[in-house]
């Protein structure tokens, strides 16, 4: 999405100075803010099955229902399999909520991946945001706040992409016509859908994505984005497993290799 068009927020680590940014500092409470936390009940052991969290954000501004929060919600009823372990939450649309919540999701839960979720004003497809931005924060948030450096985290990049390959998951979604138009964009907003997504890519060393979603039945409804999101994020996993694999065999195979030159160099 390209800066200025509308998105649905989120809230973003608000004492963060600018320079790049580095660390999550705390900042004042200017209202009072709520985290609904949904999660479905634990059946039995889940140690060995992946961790994702999905976000979406409240409401703001003239969306007084915020698709991107219905998405997520329709994505828990869904589900993403047996294997994972999905947290929804859903996220105020606040530069300093996010600033406290963000980094509690990652330390709680050591999540294999987060997805964060917003809606855009202009957006017709369900879009895929390769990487989040450091400055350029200036709209107010619910709360008529911005960071006062207009920056996300201080002595950050001013760009961190993503470890996932957007292009690659956008082409197999769409090569699997679940009937949702999927695109990739390069600029989230330089608002809380951004703001979030910096945020998360920073403390998870890249292992986070962000998608935004139109506004509901513009064209798709909420059973529309529901589907979408658990294919794009069912893709995302896959990617990462063929990742996790590649570097599993790499590691074995030059553990073979320093090993045997050991020995051939005891001969």
């Amino acid at each position: 999405m390209k800066e200025g068009e509308e998105e649905e927020g989120g809230e973003g680590p608000a004492g963060h100075r600018s320079a790049g940014c580095v660390g999550v500092a705390g900042g004042g409470n200017c209202c009072a803010c709520l985290m609904v936390q949904r999660q479905k009940p634990e059946l039995g052991n889940n140690t060995n099955k992946k961790k994702v969290i999905v976000t979406g954000f409240g409401p703001f501004g003239e969306h007084a229902v915020n698709s991107s929060w219905v998405a997520v919600q329709e994505l828990e009823r869904l589900g993403l399999g047996e294997a994972v372990d999905l947290c929804v939450r859903e996220m105020p649309v606040e530069y300093q909520a996010v600033e406290h919540l963000v980094p509690s999701l990652w330390k709680e839960h050591q999540p294999q991946l987060v997805v964060h979720v917003g809606v855009s004003g202009l957006a017709t497809t369900v879009t895929l945001e390769q990487c989040g931005h450091n400055k350029g924060y200036e709209r107010l948030d619910n709360c008529n706040y911005c960071p006062h450096s207009h920056c996300c985290i201080e002595s950050g990049p001013d760009c961190i992409k993503s470890v996932l390959d957007m292009d690659t998951v956008c082409k197999r979604v769409n090569d699997s016509d679940i009937g949702v138009a999927v695109s990739v964009s390069k600029d989230a907003g330089r608002y809380l859908c951004d703001y979030i997504y910096y945020t998360s890519l920073y403390l998870g060393h890249g292992r986070s994505a962000f998608i935004h979603v139109p506004p509901l039945k513009k064209p798709y409804s909420s059973q529309d984005l529901g589907k979408a999101l658990q294919a794009v994020i069912q893709e995302m996993l896959n990617l990462l497993e063929m990742d996790h694999t590649e570097e599993e065999e790499y590691k074995r195979s030059d553990h073979c290799k320093h090993k045997h030159q050991h020995q051939h160099d005891h001969q």
